[in-house]
């Protein structure tokens, strides 16, 4: 079962391209602390294993909120790294411009989850990041975390999971099926809402069935004729973007049916 998934595997090499001429990103910052330490997200996000004393400092590192409204962008490919932020609340999907110009999706991401750590190793961001609801980030600047020794070993965690989970995903989706893939993504959805404290059967789809299909590399025809199998087949009930699990079991028995 895939515990995260954030990147899509690509069966061929592309060449990303800066979205240098585009509008600048648009938020609202709001001058307000943000302590992890009385956050409901902190077993999910970057506190998770420290201590409190740890959890206090990255607390007091954290000096500003920022508002993202649906549409608008956090940061784009290309834009300069200075800082990681932490989802408190809405939903987001990264993407990068292909050289031919489209736009593929690359990863979906919600509240506790950990944005940015794409610019470490360049100094720049590699993929555009866009709320897909109206959505607010705490701000952690890097050039301190990069100063306290357990912060860093904390960060160097979650990044070591988020490549664990990218391989997980690029070795389970690089050999499935169209309707597994959607099977996956599905299941992984449900997993992900539950860690949050939500319902594990029915959740609302913030992202168009065209960018699920841009993710799992389907056609936008393919994932609405999948859709419609599903709910056919008794698996999920659909009313638009509004999804209910009917058949975990068969959602399963679809996932690994190439494995039966």
């Amino acid at each position: 079962m895939l515990a995260s998934v954030s990147t899509l595997p690509m069966t061929r090499t592309l060449k990303i391209v800066s979205r240098s001429e585009a509008p600048r990103a648009r938020s609202k910052v709001t001058p307000m602390p943000t302590h992890c330490s009385t956050c409901n997200l902190r077993e999910l996000c970057l506190p998770c294993g420290l201590g409190a004393a740890e959890q206090q400092r990255l607390g007091d590192l954290v000096y500003t909120r920022k508002r993202v409204k649906r549409g608008d962008t956090l940061f784009r490919a290309g834009a300069a790294f200075e800082s990681l932020y932490a989802v408190r609340t809405g939903f987001f999907k990264s993407n990068v411009v292909l050289e031919d110009g489209r736009d593929q999706v690359t990863g979906f991401h919600m509240a506790g989850e950990v944005v940015g750590m794409d610019g470490i190793g360049t100094g720049h961001h590699t993929a555009d990041f866009v709320a897909l609801e109206d959505s607010e980030v705490c701000v952690i600047p890097y050039a301190h975390i990069d100063e306290e020794p357990g912060l860093q070993r904390q960060l160097h965690k979650v990044m070591s999971r988020e490549l664990v989970r990218d391989q997980g995903v690029m070795m389970l989706l690089g050999t499935m099926r169209a309707e597994e893939r959607l099977a996956a993504f599905l299941l992984n959805l449900s997993q992900r809402f539950v860690a949050r404290g939500f319902s594990p059967s029915e959740f609302h789809l913030r992202m168009t069935r065209d960018e699920i299909g841009s993710y799992l590399g389907l056609s936008l025809e393919t994932v609405s004729r999948l859709f419609s199998r599903f709910h056919d087949d008794g698996l999920i009930a659909v009313q638009q973007k509004h999804i209910r699990i009917l058949d975990v079991a068969g959602l399963k028995a679809v996932m690994f049916q190439a494995n039966a």
